[in-house]
């Protein structure tokens, strides 16, 4: 951040907010599968985010919530100096395995933190558990994962999204949805949940087959037409959909410009129209309601100041992506504090079990049993916040979390 009175006061506060335990001691060593850090010694700590690709915008705005919160703590975590290397997720499988390979067997990382894929996390979950990993997600979690002994998201669960805003919709439209998302798994929970929760509830999807219909995703679908063309065609009072990254920007694009926007209401997973992408939708967002844990104009203690700081420093309003960064980066700098002189990737995976409560921009949250957040959910609709077009929080819709 700049100079000046009013970044030094936001500095302090943010300062004043952490909970940073310097840890003193001795000498350090070098970093194997039982990776100990001596007291003095920097923690290594690897970063698997998505540097290309469709989901790039992502990556480049985990970085900069991971970030802020480092240069809101003196470069430190835990009062430790950090040694942070970066690795590209790319797709999200055989490149996010190579680059967890690398981290761990050339770098030597003590822990690993990141990934805005789904398909990321299901690529590397064997190796997170054979090696002793701490895992700390920052994306979407898949529902296939089994052993969660290592694995940790300050996120959410994939499935978690849609469910929370499918009673909604059920008391809110009057008639079937029609419901379309990517073929992959991100893709598969997301709308999953959705449609478990909407179909519970009583509700019908407008689809011809009764199931939802899939894009394909490698490589991403850039035409909906097709699709559109069958939403058009379909008796549908609403639309549930989940894209993020260049192909939410496709399809909300696209949907107005096949003029469905002005007669079927458009609901979504929040990554519809969160971060970048809505600057690059445009009027296309307007009036679109999306479910998310996270919006820019939410009253809680800690955003009240995160969210000024984030805008002074990037010149834009922050998003889930963001947060999810910043709160990855805070749950290290507590555990690391509360891990012991010599730091273990043993002794870290304790001290993340054992945080409590976790003041983020979001509010306070905690981990749950299956070590992801417990947290509220938001409707939003995309509209003017009094400085630009932005995703105001409409109501509250839930609470979710195990």
């Amino acid at each position: 951040m700049t100079g000046g009175r009013r970044t030094s006061r936001t500095l302090a506060v943010f300062t004043a907010l952490a909970l940073t335990t310097v840890m003193a001691g001795c000498s350090g060593s070098s970093l194997n599968d039982d990776a100990t850090a001596g007291s003095s010694g920097p923690i290594k700590v690897g970063l698997l985010l998505p540097q290309s690709g469709p989901y790039k915008s992502i990556g480049d705005d985990l970085a900069r919530g991971w970030q802020l919160y480092l240069d809101t703590h003196d470069g430190k975590l835990g009062g430790r100096t950090v040694t942070i290397t970066t690795v590209d997720e790319a797709e999200g499988k055989q490149s996010a395995i190579n680059g967890v390979k690398k981290l761990l067997d050339k770098d030597q990382v003590m822990v690993l933190a990141g990934t805005g894929t789904a398909d990321a996390v299901e690529s590397i979950k064997s190796l997170v558990t054979e090696r002793k990993v701490p895992f700390v997600g920052t994306g979407g979690r898949p529902s296939t994962l089994d052993d969660l002994t290592y694995i940790w998201h300050t996120s959410w669960l994939s499935r978690e999204t849609g469910q929370a805003v499918a009673d909604h919709v059920r008391a809110t439209i009057n008639g079937p949805v029609y419901v379309i998302g990517p073929d992959y798994q991100g893709g598969y929970d997301q709308i999953g949940g959705f449609v478990d929760a909407y179909t519970a509830a009583g509700g019908k999807l407008a689809n011809d087959d009764g199931k939802p219909a899939w894009t394909p995703w490698t490589p991403p679908t850039t035409n909906f037409l097709p699709y559109l063309n069958k939403i058009a065609d379909s008796d549908a009072k609403a639309v549930y959909c989940f894209y993020a990254g260049t192909s939410a920007v496709e399809f909300v694009k696209q949907y107005a410009q096949a003029g469905l926007h002005t007669k079927i209401p458009l609901y979504g997973a929040g990554f519809l129209t969160e971060g970048t992408v809505l600057g690059a939708q445009g009027a296309a967002a307007d009036g679109i309601r999306t479910v998310l844990n996270y919006a820019a104009n939410l009253d809680s203690p800690v955003n009240r100041v995160f969210a000024p700081a984030y805008q002074q420093k990037y010149q834009s309003a922050p998003n889930i992506y963001n947060v999810t960064g910043y709160d990855a980066a805070l749950v290290l700098d507590r555990a690391i504090a509360a891990a012991g002189r010599n730091v273990t990737r043993e002794s870290l995976n304790a001290a993340i079990a054992a945080l409590g409560a976790i003041d983020s921009p979001r509010g306070s949250w905690r981990f749950g049993a299956n070590h992801s957040p417990i947290q509220p959910w938001y409707l939003r609709e995309v509209g003017n916040d009094g400085r630009a077009r932005a995703n105001v929080v409409v109501q509250n819709l839930t609470t979710l979390g195990s």
